[in-house]
């Protein structure tokens, strides 16, 4: 029996649902036409930072202007992203590069915390012939004096500044730290968001004990950590019309197809690729046609939501139930069967 794949995300059809996330080797053309060919449905181009925008503005203008000492000590204290893109200009040629060598959409992404001119470089990303854009919000809240209303305002700001300055889709990645998630979901869908990436991986900080000074350390993400998302999606796809798409922990055909059955119409990968090439898109797609066939599903459109919150037969399992019976049930068995 034919197994048809392809599904639709932020109205896109897609052969497929792999997408491969913002990361370095989505910035590489080899390596967006080597994931094409191992079958990748859509790419999301690296993300345009913030950082990197006020650094090529101060840069400007700091030209025009007599050099001083503030102007360079400020350039010294941005993030040193060189090494992930170099800047809109760049940026846009290399999505108008992607678009003329790929058959597959192609997503830009913005990465922000605040309004600045996000809007203006959105339309830079549509003019440039990107399918959609991404806004990646990656905002950490330290002042005590804000607000849970005050940190999801200037969020729902920032998406209807954006969507107002393009006419592509929009899909928002968020972070899972809200306090009411499905109310704030639904907020940014009325504010014109057309799909959500749940969830955004806020990579942590660590200690550098020799130096005692505060080190990045980036840990790829493993299978375990894609239960967040596939417990938020399974909520939220009865809930929203809209396009959502399952970030962080997608490793293998399973995960892949966990996320599918709760509702997810994409399920976007770094990691795996990070790991194992981008070859690895074949071995994550060919796992999906052979599943679907043995359960009986003619498509993924079939079976895709079938155990989301609504369809479930124990919608309990994704509220607090499935804690509390977690907690009772002895002995304690580990995902590697150990006790």
């Amino acid at each position: 029996m034919t197994v048809d794949l392809r599904t639709t995300y932020l109205g896109l059809e897609l052969l497929n649902p792999l997408v491969a996330s913002a990361s370095p080797l989505t910035g590489h053309l080899e390596f967006l036409l080597q994931m094409q060919e191992a079958g990748v449905a859509a790419v999301v181009m690296p993300s345009l930072f913030e950082e990197q925008l006020e650094r090529d503005e101060l840069a400007v203008r700091g030209y025009f202007e007599s050099g001083t000492d503030q102007f360079v000590n400020t350039l010294s204290e941005l993030p040193e992203l060189d090494l992930y893109n170099t800047g809109p200009a760049k940026y846009l040629r290399e999505i108008k590069r992607a678009k003329e060598a790929l058959s597959i959409p192609v997503i830009g992404s913005l990465n922000g915390a605040g309004l600045g001119s996000w809007a203006r470089h959105a339309q830079l990303l549509e003019e440039a012939g990107a399918d959609a854009v991404e806004l990646n919000v990656y905002f950490v809240p330290t002042d005590p004096l804000a607000t849970a209303v005050q940190v999801e305002e200037r969020y729902l700001d920032l998406v209807a500044a954006v969507r107002g300055a393009v006419t592509v889709p929009l899909a928002v990645k968020l972070g899972p730290y809200f306090s009411s998630l499905p109310n704030f979901a639904r907020r940014l869908v009325e504010v014109g968001a057309n799909g959500l990436v749940l969830f955004n991986r806020f990579l942590q900080p660590d200690i550098a004990l020799e130096t005692l000074q505060i080190s990045p350390r980036l840990a790829l993400s493993t299978s375990t950590e894609l239960r967040l998302p596939l417990r938020w999606i399974a909520i939220l796809r009865p809930q929203l019309a809209i396009s959502l798409a399952a970030s962080t922990g997608v490793q293998t055909s399973e995960d892949v197809l966990k996320l599918l059955l709760v509702g997810a119409d994409v399920t976007m990968t770094t990691s795996a690729l990070l790991r194992h090439g981008p070859d690895y898109l074949r071995t994550l797609l060919d796992g999906l046609p052979i599943w679907l066939d043995e359960k009986g599903y003619r498509s993924i459109k079939q079976m895709k939501g079938s155990l989301s919150l609504r369809n479930c037969s124990d919608p309990a399992a994704f509220e607090r139930a499935n804690y509390v019976n977690m907690l009772a049930s002895a002995p304690y068995i580990l995902d590697d069967g150990r006790f």
